[in-house]
């Protein structure tokens, strides 16, 4: 795109308005790091490193045996794993045999996971070797087009000794039971020559990830990525970030090399944590911590207080729940996190006093971002200097990046700056479109100056300044914890019940997660139901942040001229009862 100015005397102080050096398949961002920094340690879990240079030795192994099997370019490649040392490593492998990665969200229940596989079309799986992972993986391929599972086990990527113990004690996650044709990742790793197929990527075009969605108009949806969607998303993060990494010296981009560390504690199977912690800490060949469970410990999320303690990290991408976690655990004040350098806020708003807290503790800066899932994700970013930083806006769009804000009704009207309209986004991080949903594409995308534009769903302003603000949501989106839920893809669910007559679910005010699920009933005539019994039933048909943590029983859930569930009025009816 041509490079525009974004109006405001605030823009941070060396930035430059576009990238351009972002035009390449986004495995060379592992290729790179493995030339220029071949010794240094890429991921960290449990005290075992592995360097980017064995990180690319394995993904070159593993592309070699996709290709081997038949693995063809754009065929879709499962992961369903969470935060292992093993998932950019396998992560990579599917790209550089010019497939596509399928991220799929760990928690996800049977239904949900075959869904996603079904719906990709899916050839292959890697999951964990794990009681439950490994089952639900099981489960989950009946009906699909998956005819291979690849099983991981944390054994050989721990030191040799806890390995030793954890066999010993059988305190290393291992599956009941293995089913008859699943291969280990060990042996495919040990058997395959780190030869990865010569594949011709065109960056532009071509579909390096799928990620899926929700929606207020049925089931998850795959959004296409591309691959210079992430490499301009990473290279303009770069751009954009300035940090004091000495407290004597000024504001610089995040040095490259053996020097920072991220603090893995987003999920990588989704886009927040996929670009802002394993793409954007490769592309400095930084060291990644591995979190599988930010939760661990007692109280909960002590064991990440514990790590940041251990490994020093300098800089983490999180929701706002998880800096409400580090401000509030109540052991906060016997560990040291003041590694903290910079971190990028983004998922929902960051409460002032939120931020004020967890910037007191470290010293560090934290920037709010803004972008979807569709956006791979980044859009827009606070600057990272405290005195343009406007706490409570999401900035200024991203080099090469322009946002607009449109008339709700009619979105091929502009509106002026002071005025709320939908907020909708051009750039290279935009995605390609919703896989086998043009109905879906037609309703996000608009043309605009010859321009495509994707409208976010969000309603915001951009003040005089230039700064943009969120000022609702024009869908009916809920965020729980920085991950989003579509009431309509709950109530399908719901509807499954053989009880339900009606289902609305609405997203109701929590201080810890930012917004928890609540869903009212309606029974079909003669029948009769408890709480406990609806819940037993969300917990074994969706992911937990999805799960209704409140049920409210009706004898009546009110409805348009036309059938339409209202759930504004289900909202404004329990906001009146909160008060």
């Amino acid at each position: 795109m041509n490079e525009k100015i974004w109006e405001t005397p605030f823009w941070p102080d060396g930035v430059a308005h576009t990238v351009t050096d972002y035009h390449y398949p986004l495995f060379k961002l592992l290729d790179d790091a493995a030339k220029n920094y071949p010794d240094s340690v890429f991921t960290i879990f449990n005290g075992a490193t592995r360097t980017y240079s064995q990180a690319k030795d394995t993904a070159d192994r593993i592309a070699n045996f996709l290709a081997e099997k038949g693995i063809q370019k754009g065929d879709k490649v499962a992961i369903f794993l969470p935060n292992l040392p093993q998932l950019p490593e396998i992560f990579f492998g599917i790209l550089k045999a010019g497939a596509v990665a399928v991220n799929c969200n760990p928690v996800y229940t049977v239904p949900e996971l075959n869904h996603q596989l079904n719906d990709s079309e899916s050839k292959i799986v890697f999951c964990m070797d794990h009681p439950e992972f490994y089952k639900n993986t099981v489960k989950a391929i009946k009906g699909t087009s998956v005819d291979t599972v690849i099983v991981c086990n944390i054994r050989s990527y721990l030191p040799k000794f806890k390995a030793l113990l954890g066999g010993l004690l059988g305190k290393i996650p291992k599956a009941d039971k293995m089913e008859p044709g699943h291969l280990m990742l060990d042996d495919i790793v040990a058997q395959s020559k780190p030869t990865p197929p010569s594949i011709d990527i065109n960056p532009e075009e071509d579909t390096a990830v799928m990620l899926y969605t929700g929606g207020t108009t049925g089931p998850p949806k795959g959004a296409e990525l591309v691959h210079t969607n992430f490499t301009h998303n990473v290279e303009a993060m770069y751009e954009w970030a300035r940090v004091v990494h000495n407290k004597a010296d000024n504001a610089e981009k995040l040095r490259k090399g053996d020097y920072h560390c991220f603090l893995g504690v987003l999920p990588w199977y989704h886009s927040f944590g996929l670009t802002g912690v394993m793409l954007f800490g490769c592309l400095l060949g930084a060291k990644v911590i591995c979190v599988p469970d930010p939760r661990a410990g007692n109280p909960p999320f002590t064991d990440v207080l514990k790590t940041v303690q251990k490994y020093r990290p300098t800089f983490m991408s999180a929701v706002p729940t998880i800096f409400v976690a580090f401000a509030n655990h109540p052991l906060i004040e016997k560990y040291d996190i003041s590694s903290f350098m910079a971190c990028f806020s983004g998922g929902a708003p960051l409460p002032p006093q939120v931020c004020k807290h967890f910037e007191d503790k470290t010293d560090a800066i934290i920037f709010e971002a803004y972008g979807l899932t569709e956006t791979a994700p980044a859009l827009t970013a606070n600057p990272t200097f405290r005195e343009t930083r406007k706490v409570g806006s999401i900035g200024f769009p991203l080099p090469s990046t322009d946002i607009k804000i449109l008339n709700i009704d009619d979105p091929t009207i502009e509106l002026s700056r002071g005025e709320d309209g939908e907020i909708a986004a051009y750039g290279p991080q935009v995605m390609k479109g919703y896989w086998k949903r043009p109905d879906a594409n037609k309703e996000v995308f608009v043309q605009i100056e010859g321009n495509r534009y994707f409208l976010t769903g969000d309603i915001g302003h951009i003040d005089q300044d230039g700064y943009i603000t969120i000022t609702d949501r024009k869908k009916d989106m809920i965020i729980v914890g920085g991950f989003n839920v579509y009431p309509r893809e709950i109530e399908d669910i719901l509807y499954t019940n053989n009880k339900v007559e009606l289902a609305a679910v609405i997203g109701i005010t929590d201080e810890k997660s930012g917004e928890k699920v609540k869903a009212f009933i309606q029974l079909k005539i003669g029948q009769s139901a408890t709480i406990e019994e609806m819940q037993q039933f969300c917990k074994e048909n969706m992911a937990g942040y999805k799960r209704p943590k409140y049920i409210e029983f009706r004898d009546e859930i009110p409805v348009s001229n036309v059938g339409k569930v209202l759930r504004r009025v289900l909202r404004d009816e329990n906001n009146q009862k909160a008060v």
